[in-house]
């Protein structure tokens, strides 16, 4: 599926591991992936309807966290550091709203 306010790029087709690579490596930055997946949740979920609670602040203070840590070379970073990533909403996150895909759940 293409949108014309936000075309297809070559980020949207690796693996969450390519993406990794790139990120350890410098070539896109975690904070670059973040800001490249919200325009696309942005784009597309009001058709998809793929996400309820999108928390972009959150995302994107952990992909500047996530950032200063591959710039500063000190710290061992994790297979997918940098990596966004989404939760379904089955699963209880602190502070977000969790509904188990069910209106009995709307304010859970």
């Amino acid at each position: 599926m293409t949108n014309p306010h936000c075309p297809p790029s070559d980020l949207d087709y690796l693996s969450a591991s390519d993406l990794a690579l790139l990120v350890r490596r410098r070539e896109v930055s975690p904070v670059e992936l973040v800001e490249h997946t919200l325009g696309r949740i942005e784009a597309h979920n009001g058709q998809l309807n793929a996400y309820l609670t999108v928390c972009a602040e959150h995302a994107r203070f952990a992909a500047r966290f996530a950032e200063q840590e591959v710039m500063s070379g000190h710290t061992e970073l994790g297979p997918l550091h940098g990596v966004p990533f989404s939760v379904k909403d089955l699963l209880e996150t602190a502070s977000v709203r969790t509904t188990y895909g069910s209106r009995l759940h709307e304010t859970n």
